[in-house]
């Protein structure tokens, strides 16, 4: 379980939002959101570790994420609304490395099935480069389904995507809650997963 309590958070002398509660349990799905500069990007950032809260505390699994260090860090994966890959490298080797990043060590068959899955067959070589936007945003995507994260951060996941590749999203979503999965995502496009309630935060 997730387990946010009394949140606060601030971007230079600006606050974002304060007392903010929540939990979030396995196979459930939760959207962010809130108007430009509410904070969206921030918690999540915030949720992920990556920056420290002016108050409140964050528990995974009844302990202060501050305090697990790497075993946190092994259950989540975040994917922010920019790719995070590098033009020079191919699709597999982006894989490769941005799942290394983690922690995540990755054999070649599996980054090639996550790489396929996600629509990349006969690009999996292919210097990102040369990629269209939506291909990138897959290259990036794909890091999703390889390693056992429990946890999926994702800021604006559907940037950039077609109504298929959206819909590819879906399913891997839905896959991903009905083995005990959480989600926590933004999004300025409508994401629906069959059979899943999906509960709103709303920022102010």
């Amino acid at each position: 379980m997730l387990e946010v309590s009394n949140l606060a958070c601030a971007r230079g002398d600006h606050q974002l939002f304060s007392g903010l509660s929540f939990s979030l349990e396995a196979g459930e799905l939760m959207q962010v959101q809130g108007e430009n500069g509410s904070g969206k990007t921030s918690l999540l950032r915030t949720l992920c570790g990556f920056m420290q809260p002016i108050a409140g505390e964050i528990r995974w699994r009844g302990q202060n994420i501050h305090e697990l260090d790497e075993s946190y860090y092994a259950e989540m994966v975040y994917l922010g609304h920019l790719n995070a890959i590098k033009d020079e490298l191919n699709a597999l080797e982006n894989l490769h490395i941005s799942a290394g990043l983690s922690g995540c060590a990755v054999d070649e068959q599996a980054a090639l099935s996550a790489l396929r899955r996600m629509g990349l067959r006969r690009r999996e070589h292919l210097p990102v480069k040369v990629l269209s936007q939506g291909q990138r945003r897959r290259v990036a995507l794909s890091r999703l389904l390889v390693g056992n994260a429990h946890l999926w951060i994702l800021d604006e996941p559907l940037t950039a995507l077609d109504v298929g590749a959206v819909g590819l999203m879906q399913e891997l979503i839905g896959e991903h809650l009905s083995k005990g999965g959480m989600v926590i995502f933004t999004t300025h496009q409508p994401l629906q997963v069959a059979g899943v309630q999906t509960r709103q935060l709303v920022l102010s």
